[in-house]
């Protein structure tokens, strides 16, 4: 059986490369770009230093820092639809979730791999293209001349005992090395082996820190001598807003056994085994010991959380500066684009919460880090509003290649190289997913540089609107006693990009969308093949 389900492409790149034409050198001229393209999952800006958060200070991330030194900190880069495979399928194909298809991790059926996404176009201009860790999408990744991608648990992949699926064929299973570090040396084989008479474009993708958030065994003693801060909006109550009040993701009432690293007791089938550690999901109580209770049990599965999920971190970061120094060490690092984000952002207590999903910040922004030599001036920050649909057409105008008409996104080159504002004044956003896992209501929404304004719609009809520069928070819906030529604009501002990016179904259509089931057709390997 083969774990990913093969889409067939050979026609759509013969027409991508017939249309473009093949990026040929000629004497003089100089080399193509490089791109090497990082991303980690749900690796939270909060945690990367270069952003200067209380958390990041005292969990440095030195060789994330150094893209940032020697390139541009993003400060105003957006999420479409906070969730990873949707996200991933964004940042593909340039376009939003309900035009390439796959909107929702669960129930939502599987990535189709025959649209045209960036790597397919770096590849049909004669780059060497591959993926290497973690894929998420179902379907075998089309466009790379080298692919091996975490399959088990679902695709997405474990911490220890992961099992990748090596160009749609064979399936081996690493038994000794944390997922990182496999993911970390496959980076650097795959570098050393490529074919260096071709430009190279590297998505190098880790699963680390998603949930549930374990670390390798070398960073086990790390933060153990102190205990991080507590957000300030920590003990949110949801006051006036209904939609976060029946959350499920509080770290007080949903991290689960798993999660806080408990041992299931001895003689329990499997079965029951996996049932008793993931006793807490649904707001289930628990505690360690009856002694441990109330906000003295809170503090500790923070500190328990934000632990393990920083000594993940700094696993990705070692990983990062490995590849980095490979770049330096072979002269790559003077002709190499270097980008790195997550697939969204991610909640490190702020409201009480773990996990992603909201328009609400933390989830909502993407930690950006961008180097170009002689392109980008080192320790750049930029506040240009930018979405992740934007990232394969400035990847492409880097590199010099054409961007497809359907593209949405648009390039950001300019804002960096140049200093250019796009005049884009908003961003957009919409989440479809339903209830599970964490129970946030489908909404959709826009971001100025200022306010923020989201429509909660699928079993309520709520609006909140939050003025980031006063309310940073995002503590204090200000909906109802917001001046009414200020709600007409941003309601006009939302209405005219809906229209712009096609995402004008009736809410019951959307609301169908979020009911639909579309079944899977990826399986997990029944049998290692290798």
């Amino acid at each position: 059986m083969k774990p990913l389900l093969r889409i067939h492409t050979i026609s759509l790149l013969s027409i991508v490369s017939c249309f473009f034409g093949c990026a040929e050198q000629k004497e003089g001229e100089t080399k193509p770009l490089n791109v090497l393209y990082i991303m980690a999952d749900d690796l939270a800006y909060q945690a990367i230093s270069a952003y200067g958060s209380p958390i990041s200070k005292l969990a440095p991330t030195p060789n994330l820092d150094r893209i940032a030194a020697n390139g541009a900190r993003m400060d105003a880069v957006y999420c479409t639809n906070s969730i990873c495979g949707p996200s991933r399928s964004s940042i593909l194909t340039g376009k939003f979730s309900h035009l390439n298809g796959f909107y929702k991790n669960v129930d939502g059926g599987d990535f189709d791999g025959s649209q045209m996404t960036f790597p397919k176009i770096f590849q049909a201009n004669g780059y060497e293209t591959a993926v290497i860790g973690k894929w998420h999408l179902g379907t075998e990744p089309t466009g790379f001349d080298y692919s091996k991608v975490l399959i088990n648990w679902g695709g997405q992949g474990t911490y220890f005992n992961p099992q990748f699926c090596i160009n749609g064929q064979d399936t081996v299973v690493e038994r000794t090395r944390h997922s990182t570090q496999v993911i970390e040396d496959d980076c650097i084989d795959w570098l050393t082996q490529r074919d260096s008479e071709k430009p190279f474009m590297l998505l190098y993708q880790f699963k680390a820190p998603h949930r549930d958030w374990r670390p390798d065994s070398m960073y086990h003693d790390l933060f153990t001598d102190f205990d991080f801060p507590l957000p300030e909006n920590f003990n949110d109550d949801y006051a006036g807003r209904p939609a976060a009040a029946e959350n499920m993701m509080e770290i007080e009432n949903h991290l689960n056994r798993r999660d806080m690293k408990q041992e299931a007791p001895l003689g329990l089938s499997r079965r029951d085994s996996m049932r008793w550690l993931a006793y807490g999901d649904k707001g289930q109580f628990w505690t360690p010991h009856d002694s441990l209770q109330g906000e003295a049990l809170k503090y500790w599965k923070y500190q328990t959380y934000i632990k393990d999920y920083l000594r993940c971190v700094a696993g990705v970061d070692r990983a990062i500066g490995r590849v980095l120094d490979y770049l330096e060490e072979t002269g790559l690092d003077e002709n190499t684009l270097v980008v790195y984000t997550s697939d969204q952002g991610f909640y490190l207590g702020e409201h009480g919460w773990f996990d992603k999903r909201w328009m609400y910040e933390e989830s909502f922004k993407m930690p950006f880090l961008i180097s170009c030599p002689d392109q980008i001036a080192p320790s750049s920050i930029s506040d240009e509003l930018v979405m992740n649909i934007d990232f394969a057409p400035t990847l492409l105008d880097f590199a010099g290649l054409p961007v497809p008409d359907e593209m949405q996104g648009k390039s950001f080159k300019n804002a960096l190289v140049e200093n250019q504002s796009s005049s884009r004044d908003a961003v957009y956003y919409h989440y479809y997913e339903y209830p599970i896992w964490h129970k946030v209501q489908p909404h959709y929404g826009i971001r100025t540089d200022r306010y923020k304004l989201i429509h909660f719609y699928y079993s309520m009809d709520e609006w909140e609107l939050y003025d980031i520069q006063n309310d940073p928070e995002e503590m204090h819906n200000i909906f109802e006693e917001a001046d009414e030529s200020l709600i007409a604009d941003l309601r006009f501002k939302l209405d005219s990009l809906q229209v712009m990016y096609g995402d004008t179904a009736s809410l019951e259509e959307m609301r169908l969308m979020t009911d639909t089931v579309i079944t899977r057709v990826y399986n997990e390997p029944m049998k290692v093949t290798k």
